[in-house]
């Protein structure tokens, strides 16, 4: 008797006298038939398989892996997006996970074959459109779960149907790696099958059809990039690459997230319910409001959150300290210069970066936000600058208090490049939170570091002159600010991402000398939406993206702390060239006490911290004990 093997309760079974009849199922094991005889039961089913989908959302991180409530070292302090406390350079995912991400995937695996297997016998008691679409959603599971192990390992044993012992033998069950090729093959394969059979309309949470296509345009942009990029090869006995994708594929590759992005237009759409053309506060406001607007058009595919049953801490690790609840966490991730410096309206340099000096002399302004007073919006909505307000709040950000003499402009407080803290000499600092108000000449006082940082000790604070903004709820009591209290919903795609996956696509195809459209005029159109959305500069013309790193940096601001850059960053191979040796800048803002102004001090992070990305990492170990467990495994290279 096959049992659909769900255990409920967690009891002792009986031996001997006790158990006489062997073939009678146990209570506590619910069977296929209460399962797949009721729409109950495949949605329970469905909803339980769903939750283990392998999302990198708030309750993810390198370090801890998927799903787990306390997050150190988050994701975008890996990139180089922002800097943290707990992060102290670069990092693969942590090889040591117990589960580990490999054996995740492949216990879903099992579950969507299972499904996938089983369904079919009870279809009898259903329509065949509702029996194809779960099969659909099953298929787009797998092919999100296999997609989720490509990305890290490359080529991974193909299991398409549920593997049993003894039934099998263990030489069966120790299957080999097939080939990347094979394995984004197999999941383009699975996605086809769902946008085929899957309807439009799906329950919030859940696949449609356009979601298959929108995960498949995510999956192959990926595939084209390694086809295009990557270096580094791994053959097997047999000639399976491993790892790697014949260059010859890229075109195929590009053109099938291309194609598969085109499907879902005139099906969503850019959010612009408060979006007014001109007018920077109400395109601000858009884009906060969007990542909380459970009806918006733009999300693609969530993962909804609802206290208590379901919850994260979000909120409590990243509100700025002057909000932070009882927990006492606070600004886990602060966003780097390096970031804040690729949005348009922010005075620069002729080479990119801020410009906060004229002819040698500190530029002084009355506020902290005049600096950012030509910003694009976006920006506003992503990261807290100092200054900002939030929570009716405004957002106190200081380095300290100079109080040196002015006269004729302040100069540099450290020689251009250095890597020292600042001088103690004519500089108010705070190691901590319990800092002693400073009285300026005027009579007034001021905490030196603000009540938000920057603390020289504790570093419980906005360590980079910058707190994240984006899906901090604007409106959550801080009595509420705790860890496991949050339960915004998570959006894993976004039609906006839709979007840059069809440009990219687009401008790669354009490069590679793909001519059966105007793919380059495609990419500018594409992002030429996003960036109107955003209030940003829009493009002139095609000839404007004269450069891939046109096309990639939009993605980096739209996309910044959705836990999407990370991976960019390897399907790019860029990963360790930006991150070699590298310290990221910060901007800290000081008070002129004599002058009643803020000057900034653009610097390398005070800290000293290192990124270096290891080229092994583009392909992560696979955990040892499976390599010990089925000889059958190659390891990846380096490891």
């Amino acid at each position: 008797m096959k049992k659909y093997t769900y255990v409920i309760l967690s009891i002792f079974l009986c031996w001997a006298s006790a158990c006489k009849k062997l073939d009678v199922a146990p209570l506590n094991i619910i069977q296929d038939k209460d399962v797949f005889t009721s729409t109950g039961g495949i949605q329970a089913y469905m909803s339980r398989i769903y939750s283990q989908l392998p999302i990198e959302d708030f309750r993810y991180s390198p370090q801890r892996g998927l799903n787990f409530f306390w997050i150190i070292s988050p994701f975008p302090a890996v990139t180089g997006e922002a800097l943290s406390r707990d992060q102290n350079g670069a990092m693969q995912e942590n090889t040591g996970l117990n589960p580990s991400t490999w054996n995740v995937c492949y216990s879903l695996i099992r579950d969507a074959n299972y499904f996938i297997e089983t369904m079919p016998k009870y279809a009898g008691s259903y329509s065949p459109a509702q029996v194809s679409s779960w099969l659909g959603e099953a298929r787009f599971i797998r092919a999100a779960t296999y997609f989720a192990l490509v990305k890290r390992y490359g080529g991974v044993p193909i299991v398409d149907k549920v593997l049993n012992y003894p039934e099998q033998s263990i030489e069966e069950l120790r299957i080999p790696r097939s080939s990347e090729e094979k394995v984004y093959d197999f999941i383009a394969a699975d996605l086809d099958y769902a946008y085929a059979n899957l309807g439009e309309p799906n329950q919030t949470g859940r696949a449609n059809k356009y979601v298959a296509a929108g995960f498949k345009s995510r999956a192959m942009l990926y595939a084209g990039c390694i086809a295009k990029y990557n270096q580094i090869t791994l053959v097997d006995g047999s000639g399976n690459r491993l790892c790697g994708l014949p260059v010859s594929k890229a075109v195929t590759y590009f053109k099938a997230a291309y194609d598969a992005a085109v499907l879902l237009e005139n099906h969503y759409s850019l959010y612009k319910n408060a979006w007014a053309a001109g007018d920077k506060q109400a395109q601000y406001q858009n884009y906060v409001n969007l990542f909380f607007d459970a009806k918006s058009a733009e999300n693609v595919f969530v993962r909804q959150y609802h206290y208590p049953e379901s919850v994260h801490g979000y909120d409590a690790y990243n509100v700025p300290r002057q909000l932070m609840g009882a927990n006492g966490y606070s600004s886990e991730v602060n966003p780097t210069l390096n970031y804040v410096e690729l949005f348009d309206g922010i005075p620069k340099n002729a080479d990119g970066t801020i410009k906060t000096q004229t002819t040698g002399k500190y530029d002084l302004y009355t506020n902290t936000m005049d600096l950012f007073a030509n910003a694009e919006p976006r920006l506003r909505a992503t990261v807290i600058l100092p200054g900002d307000v939030f929570k009716n709040q405004s957002i106190e950000i200081r380095r300290g208090i100079y109080t040196g003499s002015s006269a004729g402009g302040i100069s540099p407080l450290l020689p251009a490049g250095s890597t020292s803290n600042y001088p103690t000499t004519n500089i108010v600092q705070s190691s901590n939170a319990s800092q002693t108000p400073y009285k300026l000449p005027d009579g007034t006082t001021m905490n030196p570091a603000g009540l938000s940082g920057i603390f020289t000790g504790d570093q419980t604070d906005a360590i980079s002159g910058f707190s994240v903004r984006k899906f901090l709820v604007p409106d959550k009591p801080t009595s509420e600010v705790l860890e496991n209290r949050s339960d915004q919903t998570w959006i894993e795609m976004r039609y906006a991402e839709v979007l840059l996956n069809r440009a990219e696509a687009a401008y790669e195809l354009n490069a590679l000398g793909s001519v059966d459209k105007n793919y380059l005029q495609d990419a500018f159109t594409a992002i030429n939406q996003i960036r109107e959305r955003a209030g940003a500069n829009l493009l002139v013309s095609p000839a404007n993206l004269n450069s891939v790193d046109i096309v990639r940096n939009e993605r980096r601001k739209e996309l910044g702390f959705e836990n999407k850059i990370w991976w960019d960053m390897r399907r790019w191979r860029t990963a360790d060239k930006e991150q070699n040796s590298t310290i990221y800048r910060v901007l800290m803002p000081f008070f002129s006490a004599n002058d009643k102004k803020y000057f900034f001090d653009a610097r390398t992070d005070e800290r000293n911290v290192r990124y270096t990305f290891d080229v092994r990492w583009y392909y992560e170990q696979i955990p040892q004990g499976q390599i010990a467990t089925s000889p059958n495994l190659i390891q990846n290279p380096g490891y």
